[in-house]
């Protein structure tokens, strides 16, 4: 079973054609898009407004997992004297 759809195909392969001609804009702040990753993010992201096939974004928990500070800011030493 295939994860995306053909529309969103289209829609991440056109974002990417306009950021290579640097045509491509950031929503809001209106900068130029430089990072394939944001131009692809942008392409489904334009595709999941319009109703094609595409999974959910991941949410932010799943991805990145904060580190425990287990230390509490002190440095570990191997021996002590």
């Amino acid at each position: 079973m295939a994860r995306y759809g053909k529309k969103s195909q289209d829609k991440v392969e056109r974002a990417m054609h306009e950021m290579k001609r640097g045509e491509l804009k950031s929503g809001r702040s209106g900068k130029k898009v430089t990072n394939p990753r944001q131009a692809v993010a942008i392409g489904l992201s334009e595709a999941r407004e319009e109703g094609a096939k595409v999974p959910p974004p991941p949410s932010e928990s799943s991805g990145r997992t904060k580190k425990s500070n287990s230390g509490r800011g002190r440095k570990s030493s191997g021996s002590r004297s």
